[in-house]
């Protein structure tokens, strides 16, 4: 699980249109895609128009064309590290679903230069792309200049689910605090590609932290294999953090394995919480306290997603209620 919605761009999106109209993202793609069946009010029409004139935004012309039944290939991008097994479920899924509108999936794995994405743009001429996480260097670049949409699929799909990284981050805060801790620090993995998915975890401990009326978060990027773990976990413990929250469970073993490396104890000096509930977490030592996810809630909600970027209608919106659960374990 996308996943990870991307900050810092000035161009007017879709959920700006929404928020100003008073509407959904879904009605916006309707409405200015023109897509039939639709029971919209004129009030409406003209509430999402006017707030995509004031805004100046537009919608993609290739998602324009699906949406009027246009036939054509979107390529699905899937990345070299290891996320788990929800992206080839939504590689499926999504296969099934731009196959009743006869729009064939092309599944393209990631590599070091992105040739096969640059050369599959060229050769298939497809109406969008869609990806884990966004693409970059030359497989962006050819999107950019061929004007094909890049529909990420963890932020897609984690707006469907609403503001998950804030309930997340409520969930992990409140445990924590409960348990007397005050002083927290954010762990990050050092996978670049997985560094927009750490940012938007923080972002809802942050939050929650600041309602807690908590100090700044410290944050600290841990090695894959390890190294300099426990050099960071013991500057931590030294500053009087006593919990992390780490951005996903591989990078919650790692600071355990810091903890253990620096000589502290887990969690009577540190304690540690993950997100992704992986099945190793029952048995790492300690065992990982961790907050879980509903796969097919995850799945349900990241179609629907896409293919509302996409501008087809969907039978319903599904909503986020009980797609995460704390998991408690000793680590905590």
């Amino acid at each position: 699980m996308n996943c990870v919605g991307i900050k810092g761009t000035s161009r007017p999106t879709k959920a700006d249109v929404a928020r100003l109209a008073g509407v959904s993202t879904a009605t916006v793609s309707y409405v200015l895609n023109n897509v039939e069946g639709q029971t919209i009010s004129s009030a409406t029409r003209a509430a999402v128009r006017n707030a995509a004139q004031k805004l100046g935004y537009r919608p993609n012309l290739a998602a324009r064309n699906l949406a009027v039944g246009g036939s054509g290939v979107v390529l699905y991008v899937v990345p070299r590290i290891a996320v788990g097994a929800l992206p080839m479920e939504v590689g499926s899924r999504l296969t099934t679903a731009l196959a009743r509108h006869g729009i064939v999936l092309s599944l393209q794995f990631e590599t070091d230069d992105g040739r096969n994405v640059v050369d599959a743009i060229a050769d298939l001429n497809p109406v969008a792309v869609t990806s884990v996480f966004p693409l970059r260097g030359d497989a962006l670049a050819a999107i950019t200049a061929a004007g094909i949409p890049q529909i990420h699929l963890g932020s897609a799909q984690l707006h469907a689910l609403g503001d998950l990284h804030l309930t997340v981050g409520v969930m992990r805060v409140d445990h924590l605090t409960a348990r007397g801790h005050r002083r927290l620090a954010f762990a990050f993995s050092d996978i670049d590609e997985l560094r927009p998915l750490g940012d938007y975890w923080l972002e809802g401990i942050r939050v929650a932290a600041h309602r807690r009326e908590l100090p700044e978060i410290a944050t600290g990027t841990f090695s894959s294999d390890g190294t300099g773990a426990a050099d960071v976990v013991a500057a931590w413990a030294g500053d009087g953090i006593t919990a992390v929250c780490a951005q996903s469970d591989e990078a919650a073993f790692v600071v355990l394995h810091g903890v253990r490396e620096a000589g502290l104890r887990c969690p009577e000096d540190v304690a540690v919480i993950g997100v992704d509930a992986r099945p190793l977490g029952a048995v790492s030592v300690p065992p990982l306290t961790s907050v879980a996810f509903d796969p097919s809630a995850i799945v349900e909600a990241s179609v629907a997603a896409m293919m509302t970027e996409l501008g087809y209608p969907i039978e319903h919106e599904p909503g986020a209620e009980n797609v995460a659960k704390l998991i408690q374990r000793n680590s905590t």
